[in-house]
């Protein structure tokens, strides 16, 4: 890999960002529960006062309809915010924890304090939720943060870095926006935590530049997720759940369908009905409905088309427009399994699908790949949801529904594996910007550890033994 050559202006930049943030941090590392609550405040303003500018931002970069940025980017983000705002005092809170008699009189306790200074690395296809949920945890934890925005979304950017300053505190969040060269001059920065979202790819890259410091980092990634569909499940209902998870933002959202398992009699019938599905959503022709969106550049427009074209035969769509960034919802048979389409995320509105004799085959199919970052059934048998269940390993597992996972502060959301590692929404992105410390009291009098204190006299040997899991020493022979 060609090393990145930064200018010298971006590393001071990423530098006295850092530099900022660490002396605020060290000047007062446990900020409040009123003032991390005035923060918090202050982010849901940002994002409520300008929920028309960001959509109409995210429109121009990746043709995403309004009404799709507002439902789950927007309220998602505040959502998160809210629930936090209700929790915060009580996630706060040091929990007590019994110590063993040996220790008596002393207590014990589990203390939440900030990780410190942590850079938060957002990418385009949801340029607003991905990198404002994160950063209301770890304001809520206290935590002094660096926004890194991507640049493959750079109305969104700009406008959400002109609007940091205006809400935020500078001292506890500072925000900087560029290329590559950024990207490597704050990768060489020291942090308390890293939170990245992205790919597999930049996720190695990431986690090699946190292992300079050891810094502690949440892997937010993607991967090839699946879908099984059995003859039980209504067709038609199945479709629209697919169809909807995975044409969603033309497809480029990390937990979408990325390919279907279902019978051989299935598969005609079923990619009929995704086409339908994707009418009734999108009209005849998509390209002409506001609600559909574009590929976010060329180059990931090139590598889609490249993948449609050397993997299985196109069942229903392949229309296209390089000119426009304009993909057809499209439905993929024939597909080889080690077609070139399955080595790695479509990330893009195709749907390979994909013939198996069972759900039996189907989970040995998953099984001897990555593991999933969502996993997605479509049975109304109680057998094979728990072969699911029991036999896979993924990020999550959905029953009946695509994507829903990600509606529910109250569920956990990350990978495992290849996935991801680490996890966050509501409580959990709270726990992953804290430290929990462990902490213990004891007074000095009465010394009652007196009674372990070498020398070891036979009293002190036979106290040790009373009062320890070894008990009476055995014969040996």
């Amino acid at each position: 890999m060609t090393e990145i050559q930064v200018p010298h202006d971006i590393r001071i930049a990423a530098e006295q960002a850092v530099a900022k943030l660490r002396s605020a941090y060290e000047a007062q590392p446990y900020p409040g529960y009123r003032q991390r609550i005035r923060q918090l405040q202050a982010l849901r303003s940002l994002i409520k006062d300008n929920a028309d500018d960001l959509a109409n931002a995210v429109h121009a970069d990746i043709s995403k309809a309004q009404s799709e940025t507002i439902l789950m980017e927007i309220n998602l983000a505040i959502s998160e915010i809210d629930f936090a705002l209700r929790r915060l005092r009580g996630w706060m809170l040091p929990r007590p924890v019994a110590l063993p008699y040996l220790l008596q009189p002393a207590v014990g306790k589990v203390v939440k304090e900030p990780k410190g200074v942590v850079l938060i690395v957002s990418p385009w296809n949801y340029p607003v939720l991905l990198l404002l949920e994160p950063l209301g945890g770890a304001l809520a934890a206290g935590n002094r943060v660096l926004l890194k925005p991507s640049n493959h979304s750079p109305k969104t950017s700009e406008l959400i870095a002109d609007l940091i300053p205006r809400y935020l505190d500078p001292g506890i969040v500072q925000i900087l926006t560029g290329g590559s060269a950024m990207n490597t001059a704050l990768l060489a920065q020291k942090y308390d935590h890293i939170f990245f979202t992205g790919s597999p790819s930049l996720g190695k890259i990431t986690m090699a530049a946190a292992a300079k410091y050891l810094t502690p980092i949440t892997l937010e990634l993607g991967g090839k997720s699946p879908v099984f569909v059995d003859s039980s499940a209504n067709l038609r209902a199945t479709a629209d759940r697919i169809a909807w998870g995975r044409f969603t933002n033309s497809g480029q959202t990390c937990v979408s369908p990325d390919y279907i398992l279902t019978t051989e009699d299935l598969v005609k019938p079923l990619a009929a009905q995704l086409h339908a599905a994707a009418t009734r959503m999108y009209g005849a022709d998509p390209s002409q409905s506001p609600d559909y969106a574009r590929i976010v550049n060329e180059r990931h427009f090139d590598r889609i088309i490249d993948l449609v074209d050397s993997s299985g035969t196109i069942l229903q769509g392949g229309r296209r427009d390089r000119g426009l960034r304009y993909i057809e919802p499209t439905i993929l048979g024939d597909v080889p399994p080690d077609s070139p389409i399955m080595g790695e995320e479509i990330f893009g509105p195709i749907l390979p699908i994909l013939a198996v004799e069972d759900a039996l085959e189907a989970i040995k199919f998953i099984n001897a790949r990555p593991r999933p970052l969502a996993l997605y059934i479509f049975s109304r048998s109680r057998k094979v949801r728990a072969q699911f269940r029991y036999l896979t390993n993924s990020g999550s597992l959905a029953v009946g529904v695509a994507n829903g996972h990600l509606a529910s502060s109250r569920l956990p959301f990350g990978g495992t594996g290849n996935s991801g590692l680490g996890m966050y929404h509501g409580r959990h992105t709270f726990d992953t910007f804290t430290h929990r410390k462990p902490m213990v009291v004891k007074p000095l009098l009465p010394d009652t550890l007196r009674i372990v204190y070498p020398p070891y006299t036979d009293f002190r040997k036979t106290l040790i033994r009373l009062v320890s899991h070894v008990g009476k020493a055995g014969r040996r022979g």
